[in-house]
């Protein structure tokens, strides 16, 4: 496969998966009055952005789109709503999306790291762009911890 359509996917997967995991999480916030809901609902619109643009990229190169299993958004939505009964405080779903965005950040840098000779330049700097963004989340949930 192309290295090219191989690194996007894993950005089109990544930015997939954490639009649907901050929607369920917002949805379970609806109506709350966190202070995060506000700042969650940015980090979605970033994320839609990163999943739309780079799902133009793929089609672009002849790719196929690869979403996530039924099980792992199910796991997720799950997770999410135990997590928020359990605490729906602004730290603790602070703590939450802190440690998955953090997952994901470790992942796309390796990415980057074995893909970076064999990819087009354009490429690297839009996976790049993609994890400085996810790096900037970090920081700007820390602040509710």
């Amino acid at each position: 496969m192309n290295e090219n359509i191989e690194l996007l996917e894993y950005i089109y997967k990544d930015a997939s998966m954490t639009s649907y995991t901050l929607e369920e999480l917002l949805s379970k916030l609806n109506g709350k009055d966190n202070k995060i809901i506000k700042p969650c609902e940015d980090i979605l619109k970033g994320y839609e952005r990163y999943r739309d643009e780079t799902k133009e990229k793929i089609l672009t190169l002849d790719g196929d789109l690869k979403e996530e299993g039924l099980m792992a958004k199910m796991g997720a939505k799950m997770g999410i709503t135990k997590e928020v009964i359990a605490d729906n405080s602004d730290a603790s779903i602070a703590d939450i999306l802190v440690k998955g965005i953090s997952m994901g950040s470790i992942d796309m840098e390796k990415k980057i790291e074995v893909y970076k000779e064999n990819v087009d330049k354009e490429n690297i700097k839009w996976a790049k762009d993609f994890y400085q963004f996810q790096q900037d989340n970090i920081k700007a949930l820390k602040k509710f911890l």
